[in-house]
C-alpha cells in the first residue's frame, strides 16, 4: 500500500478481495427470500449477496457493536445511566439505480444478525406526492428532488417512529433536505 493510499479516506479492493472480508458470516437468506427482496428488473443473485453484501452487513455489524460498546463507556464515565440510541445507515443515489432493493436486502441480512433487537427501513419513495400533483405543480421531471416531497408529512412519520426506531436504514435521492436524527426514548 503506498503512503497516498494509507492517508486517504477510502480503500479500494478488487471484488474477491472484499469478498474474503466476509469470512464466515453465514449467508442467512434463501432463494426464495431474495426473490421477495429483488425490485423490478433487479437480479440479485446469492453469490452477488455472499460477495457484496455479507462483508457489508459484517462491517456495519462491528460498527454497531463498537458504538454501543462507547456509548456504555461513555455512560459509565459520565456516571449515568446507559441509554440506547439508533444506529443509522443511510443510503443516497440517483432515481432508479436500486438503492431501495439495496437497501431490502442489507436490512433483511441486518436484521438476522443476534444482537440487533429490532431493523426498520424507512424509504423516501412513501413522502413523494402524488403524479397528480406532481403534475399539477409541473414537477414531474423533478420527481425525487427535494420539492417533490411532502416535508410535513415525512416529519410526521419521523417523529412518531421515534420511540421505536433502533437501527434506521433509509434512502434518497436528497440533496438539500436535512436529514432527521431519530432518538430514542
Amino acid at each position: 500500500m503506498s503512503q497516498s493510499e494509507e492517508l486517504s479516506a477510502y480503500t479500494t479492493f478488487s471484488r474477491s478481495e472484499w469478498a474474503a472480508l466476509r469470512f464466515n458470516t453465514p449467508l442467512t437468506l434463501s432463494e426464495a427470500d431474495l426473490s421477495a427482496l429483488r425490485g423490478l428488473n433487479e437480479p440479485i443473485t446469492s453469490a452477488e449477496v455472499a460477495d457484496i453484501y455479507l462483508p457489508l452487513a459484517r462491517l456495519l455489524n462491528l460498527h454497531f457493536t463498537a458504538a454501543r460498546s462507547l456509548a456504555h463507556v461513555k455512560s459509565a464515565f459520565l456516571g449515568r445511566a446507559p441509554s440506547s440510541a439508533p444506529y443509522i445507515v443511510a443510503l443516497a443515489g440517483i432515481v432508479a439505480v436500486g438503492k431501495s432493493t439495496f437497501a431490502r436486502v442489507l436490512c433483511a441480512l441486518l436484521a438476522r444478525w443476534p444482537d440487533h433487537r429490532r431493523v426498520e427501513l424507512v424509504t423516501t419513495d412513501g413522502f413523494l406526492h402524488a403524479n397528480r400533483i406532481l403534475e399539477e405543480r409541473g414537477l414531474m421531471r423533478r420527481k425525487g428532488f427535494p420539492e417533490s416531497y411532502d416535508l410535513p408529512r415525512k416529519q410526521q412519520e419521523s417523529t412518531s417512529n421515534c420511540r421505536r426506531t433502533r437501527i434506521l436504514s433509509g434512502t434518497s435521492y436528497l440533496r438539500s433536505i436535512r436529514l432527521f436524527e431519530i432518538q430514542t426514548s
